[in-house]
């Protein structure tokens, strides 16, 4: 049977791509096992997901002063010493990595015993990790064409992001009844990301009064920040957190107001349908998100509003256009060539463990 070991962690960002993956690898007969960290969130997705989960001790690399900076170098040290261990035991053909630092040492672990690893790049330039990673990895794969200019040319492989399968899988129907909508008037899905954010927040629902006439409004607004004023207000619905339902959210929806984070975005793109995105500011993140929505404008794909100039107006208008344009967007998204990433990474994957 062949072997191989997923590992990435830290967000949900650094799983949900490897969660992806496991069906088909495990329709072509592979035994999976998973490196994580020993607490992190990709532990518990993991384990309900069925697969052996083996925890390391992970630091972080950070590139400013931290006091932690003195002690993390010994955690990864420790890690890498345990993915040693984990890997000379179970002896896997091939090592796929989604990123975050817990999986530095294990594509370490992986080099030094000369088992081909394979990464995944969500952003547009690659992070501390990952460039880490990348003079260890066979090949590199990447969500954006701009990304290939920031890889060795050799190892660069223009995949897109694997999405989960039930995503697509989705009913408009069980959508609407689930929101307790209607289905006379178009449906806005707004997702401000896992935690929520207050800008998005604050700007959606200022701006409910001028939508409700026009649109219906099903807001996933993150953990703690539901308005109690606004429960039963007739064509607006709000969620701190969605998990299985979503799906039928998405076939619900006619247009979604999101965040920019890669993995969400990849998921609006294989679902095509027509968006806003609100990337996280480069105040208060290293300005992945913005690169990651510019490059999706310029392909058409999305309209961008940058979280400077967000307000209730400016995200009307947003909304609005979109939604005028709505059908030369879903084109563009039709002839996107990123909508099969599970099938070409997992035939990389296959080619590999073969070698």
């Amino acid at each position: 049977m062949k072997k191989i070991v997923l590992t990435g962690g830290g967000t949900a960002g650094h799983v949900t791509p490897n969660l992806a993956l496991i069906p088909s690898l495990r329709e072509r007969g592979y035994d999976i096992q998973y490196i994580g960290s020993y607490q992190g969130i990709e532990k518990k997705l993991i384990e309900n997901a069925g697969i052996p989960y083996r925890g390391i001790s992970s630091g972080k690399l950070r590139r400013y002063f931290d006091l932690k900076n003195f002690t993390d170098p010994f955690r990864v040290l420790k890690g890498y010493g345990e993915a040693l261990k984990i890997l000379k035991q179970y002896k896997p053909d091939v090592v796929f990595s989604k990123g975050g630092f817990v999986a530095v040492p294990v594509v370490l672990a992986a080099k030094h015993f000369k088992i081909p690893t394979i990464i995944h790049e969500s952003d547009m330039t690659p992070g501390l990790a990952n460039k880490i990673c990348i003079p260890s990895a066979a090949k590199v794969c990447c969500n954006f064409p701009e990304t290939m200019k920031y890889l060795p040319k050799e190892k660069a492989v223009l995949t897109g992001s694997p999405i989960r399968k039930e995503l697509l899988e989705g009913d408009r129907t069980a959508g609407l009844q689930y929101a307790h909508l209607s289905a006379d008037r178009p449906v806005i899905l707004v997702i401000g990301g896992s935690l929520g954010s207050v800008t998005v927040n604050n700007a959606v629902r200022k701006l409910l009064p001028k939508l409700l006439p026009l649109y219906q409004v099903v807001h996933i607004c993150g953990k703690g920040n539901l308005d109690e004023s606004l429960i039963g207000t007739a064509g607006y619905v709000q969620y701190e957190y969605v998990d299985a339902p979503l799906k039928h959210l998405f076939a619900a929806a006619d247009l979604i107001v999101s965040r920019a984070g890669a993995n969400s975005i990849c998921e609006i793109l294989a679902l095509r349908k027509p968006n806003v995105l609100i990337p996280l500011s480069a105040a208060a993140s290293r300005g992945d998100q913005i690169l990651n929505a510019k490059s999706f404008e310029k392909q058409g794909f999305s309209t961008v509003l940058e979280e400077e100039n967000l307000n209730s107006e400016t995200l009307y208008q947003a909304i609005t256009s979109t939604d005028r344009g709505r059908a030369q967007f879903i084109q563009a998204m039709e002839q996107s060539p990123l909508s099969n990433a599970v099938d070409t990474i997992v035939s990389l994957i296959e080619s590999y463990s073969a070698s």
